[in-house]
């Protein structure tokens, strides 16, 4: 425009009229808001446009232009902007329904921004409700453009303008909305709904039953829903549709109104979905559709009890038979996935319930009016025990006695299970009556059937909970603690059960991946049973430091047998004994049945060691204990399984290295233990001698290399227990010379037995490695079979060692003139008349070393010898055997003035 020649502006076209009229009186209106000195006055009351909004309106949503989800979303953003400003309007809004109305298929996405554009399927009941709570609240976004649809805006749009029209107009403007859109859904309508027109359907019956009459909109839902034919619902939109039945429970719950009716609808579809999952066996891919659909079940019975405040709302009605059809079918991640919202529910219902008791009402948005009577509340708590007992404890306690390593969860939900019982224990299962806490306990942590992964994590939750423990004792179990202690015993024996030998890579980093976790399990199981008063009492005895030990379960468990035994060696009165006696015997039950599996599959090596170590350190410290007549029955077994097994008896055959290994190890344990049972039994003295016997002679010879070689002899198991430096260990040497001496050493013939000189260099090793005191009677003892073999076996190394056998005697029995050694000169006089008529050299020979060591010794024998010369001439009938005079003469010249004048008399002899 000019005027008098002057350009005022420039004269420019708008490029889109319709985004500008919106813009306009939009930010127009806004200024409304102000007062003339610039301040934002709120109760002004703002005089509205809405007849040019509706034109607007009409040409936003005109099908015959062609309007962008870019474009549309602005002008919705300004329509709801002006609601808020205005007072309520239900033509904008039918206007704006007409046209999402036969567009709910459609996504609104806007595609050059990028992912923020994009419309998300709500994952979870919740997420769903979150997203309509955000489209009810007074609350304005200026981010929605981004972040929210054209659809989106439009429920913003429609619940603002719903609260405001029944603020001023009561019900009458919610029938004429409910009336425009309850007409446009039909069955033709419902079937041509694809998942995303399902999930925007059903953002428009939340929104409504959020700001209208929920019973009436959800009623009008399923009614809308069952239109649907079920073979034309893909499983997509099956999940879809129980998400928005669980976002409306959680609705009636944030409502405080009852679920029974929709829960009790739902859960029949669950059920049924849950039976074709059991009995679909072959096609998988079934299967895993079907597993979908259920964990959108179980994902939102778990928010619906995570949500609702006090449980009172007929919640139980979820939790039908279809989990009891459903638990037997899941595989282990399955399984796992059920068990986890298991220990949720049962979290929740015994928090709530606690809650309820202590303080009913207290700290909670429930007025008065809508508060629940605590009455009420405890029916409805027995009735969610009760279905959680009825439809999930059946497939838990099958599940215990499961053959393969137990999922940590099946633990964590048995303990759950427990406090609910401590709880409430009128709903626990018949077959736990009367006692249900016990029976638990009985169930899940003391039977010896159940995997000790299983119960070493169930015991950790329970062991030292004290409400639990109080309600254990007040029944009369007295053995609350030794139970526990047996079980925690049968745990650590039994940590290498589940291994298994010859398996694949990846099954061996998971058995060790399990492996650590059941270690840590059990080291928290140790320091727990640690605690126990009986155990702090035995402890105590040893002085040791138990923090080092906690951190080993091994290591404690060897401490804690070994202290025992100590203690009761400490007690006077034959009562105490008794007691202990029978408190022992508890703790480690039926000890061999825990190793037994070890012994059948012969490994793994560690649960071998284990094994043999642990019932050692048993045998070694406990003999007074196993010597009483009511631990025999355990000692004999002990025997029997673990010493004196059938295989052990088959020499020809070789042991499994790993077994051998183990035995090894810990023999002398057995041995040193079995030899004080053996003297101190009173009724079984001789069987017992018998046995200890039989297990030295197989395991001496089963040690025993072919030939001595260094470390061979000297690491032999049955050396070790012989030369521990103990008083029992006397009795025991005594007793392996026995038996090494009437089997080993027993020439048949002039045959040599096998393996002479490794039991030779054996014998030697004892005497070196004996008590001074005692090395003289062990030579005594030794030196007819040593002497026999220097005289009838040749092989080199048999000579050696027998010579030095010899030698260390003489040198460990000292002999004067005046006292020569009775014992050995004894010996020596026997062995003499025994072999001078055959073997004169060899016993001249012997005679000459036994001399340069003890001359008084050989001096005190010439009596001997010399009678001895003189009957094997007599026998033979040929006068003077002038070879062994000659020989004989030459050790007398070696003997002094005694040697000298038997010369003498030799000569004037006249044989």
């Amino acid at each position: 425009t000019e005027t008098d020649g002057i350009q005022l502006c420039n004269i420019s076209h708008c490029k889109e009229p319709l985004g500008f009229s919106w813009w306009i009186i939009t930010h127009i209106a806004m200024l409304y808001k102000f007062g003339r000195n610039g301040t934002i006055e709120e109760e002004k009351e703002i005089e509205s446009n809405w007849g040019f909004v509706e034109d607007l309106v009409k040409q936003s949503c005109d099908s015959k232009s062609v309007i962008l989800e870019e474009q549309l979303r602005m002008h919705v953003h300004c329509c709801l902007a002006l609601s808020d400003l205005w007072n309520s309007n239900l033509t904008t809004v039918t206007q704006l329904w007409e046209y999402y109305s036969k567009h709910l298929n459609s996504s609104f996405n806007i595609p050059w921004l990028g992912l923020k554009g994009l419309m998300a399927i709500r994952k979870t009941p919740f997420l769903m409700l979150e997203l309509v709570k955000n489209c009810c609240s007074n609350e304005q976004y200026l981010d929605l453009y981004n972040t929210g649809t054209s659809f989106q805006i439009f429920l913003h749009i429609l619940a603002l303008q719903i609260k405001k029209a029944k603020g001023t107009h009561g019900a009458h403007p919610w029938k004429q909305i409910k009336g425009r859109v309850y007409s446009k859904f039909h069955q033709r309508k419902m079937q041509e709904l694809t998942e995303t027109g399902l999930q925007n359907f059903l953002n428009l019956f939340l929104v409504l039953a959020d700001v209208a009459e929920i019973e009436d909109v959800v009623s009008r839902v399923s009614e809308l829903l069952n239109l649907l034919s079920p073979s034309a619902i893909s499983p997509d939109q099956k999940s879809l549709i129980w998400r928005g039945y669980f976002a409306f429970l959680l609705m009636y719950v944030e409502k405080n109104l009852d679920i029974g009716v929709l829960a009790e609808n739902l859960s029949k579809e669950f059920q049924e979905i849950a039976k074709e999952f059991l009995v679909t066996k072959n096609d998988l891919s079934r299967k895993v559709t079907l597993w979908k659909l259920l964990s959108v079940y179980i994902d939102g019975v778990q928010e619906v009890f995570e949500t609702s405040c006090y449980l009172h709302l007929s919640e139980e009605k979820l939790l039908n038979d279809g989990f009891s059809l459903l638990l037997p079918a899941c595989r282990e991640s399955e399984l796992n996935f059920v068990l986890s919202f298991l220990q949720t529910v049962l979290a929740r219902l015994r928090n709530v319930h606690k809650r309820s008791t202590i303080s009913p009402f207290q700290g909670h948005n429930i007025t008065v009016q809508t508060s629940p009577s605590l009455f009420l509340t405890k029916e409805r708590h027995l009735a969610i025990a009760s279905a959680l007992w009825k439809n999930f404890f059946v497939h838990l306690k099958r599940l215990r006695l499961a053959q393969t390593p137990p999922p940590p969860q099946l633990a964590d939900t048995a303990a759950g299970f427990t406090l609910l019982a401590l709880d409430v224990p009128s709903t626990a299962s018949l077959d736990l009556q009367p006692q249900p806490v016990l029976s638990m306990l009985q169930l899940f942590g003391w039977d010896d059937m159940v995997h000790p992964a299983l119960v070493s994590r169930f015991l950790s939750h329970l062991i030292q909970h004290s409400p639990l423990v109080e309600a254990v004792s007040t029944v009369g179990s007295t053995s609350y603690q030794a139970c526990c202690v047996r079980s925690w015993l049968r745990c650590v024996l039994q940590m290498h059960i589940s291994q298994t030998t010859g398996s694949s890579e990846n099954a061996d980093v998971g058995r060790m991946s399990a492996g650590r976790v059941n270690t840590e399990q059990l080291v928290e199981l140790t320091r727990l049973i640690f605690k126990f008063p009986e155990v702090e009492q035995i402890l105590l005895k040893a002085q040791h430091d138990t923090a080092s030990l906690k951190q080993d379960p091994k290591g404690a468990l060897f401490q804690f047998l070994k202290t025992f035994g100590m203690a009761f060696s400490g007690l006077q009165t034959l009562a105490d004994k008794s007691s202990m006696i029978s408190r022992g015997l508890e703790y480690i039950g039926d000890i061999v049945k825990y190793v037994k599996p070890y012994m059948v599959n012969k490994g793994p090596a560690e649960g071998l060691q284990l094994a043999y170590r642990t019932v050692g350190c048993i045998m070694k410290y406990w003999a007074p204990i196993l010597a009483t007549s009511k631990a025999q029955p355990l000692l004999l077994r002990i025997i029997d399984c673990l010493l004196l097994p059938n295989f052990v008896y088959q020499q020809d055959k070789e042991l499994h290295p790993a077994m051998l290994s183990a035995m090894r190890e810990s023999l002398p344990l057995y041995l040193q233990g079995l030899s004080v049972v053996s003297s101190m039994s009173h009724t079984q003295s001789f069987y017992l001698k018998q046995q200890l016997q039989k297990v030295i002679l197989q395991y001496f010879i089963r040690f025993l290399p072919a030939a001595p070689s260094g470390s061979g002899v000297v690491n032999h198991p049955v050396l070790t227990a012989v030369c521990e430096p103990a008083s029992a260990a006397s009795q025991l040497r005594k007793t392996v010379l026995q038996v090494i001496k009437d089997n080993c050493l027993q020439f048949k013939g002039h045959a040599p037995p096998p393996r002479l000189a490794s039991v030779l260099a054996f014998l030697f090793e004892v005497l070196r490695k004996s008590n001074s005191t005692d090395v003289a009677t062990d030579a005594v003892f030794l030196l007819p079979a040593v002497l026999k073999c220097i005289v009838l076996v040749n092989e080199p190394q048999v000579k050696k060692i027998s010579t030095d056998i010899l030698q260390y005697s003489i040198e460990s029995c000292p002999s004067t003139a005046e006292e020569p050694h009775t014992q050995l000169a004894s010996v020596l006089s026997l062995f003499i008349q025994e072999y001078m008529g055959t073997y004169s050299q060899q016993v001249f020979n012997v005679l000459e070393m036994v001399m340069v060591l003890s001359q008084p010794l050989v001096v005190s024998l010439i009596p001997a010898v010399t009678k001895s010369l003189k009957e094997s001439e007599h026998k033979q009938g040929l006068g003077r055997n002038s070879a062994k005079r000659d020989a004989y003469k030459r050790l007398l010249s070696h003997l002094g003035e005694k040697g000298q004048q038997e010369i003498l008399e030799l000569n004037d002899d006249s044989c």
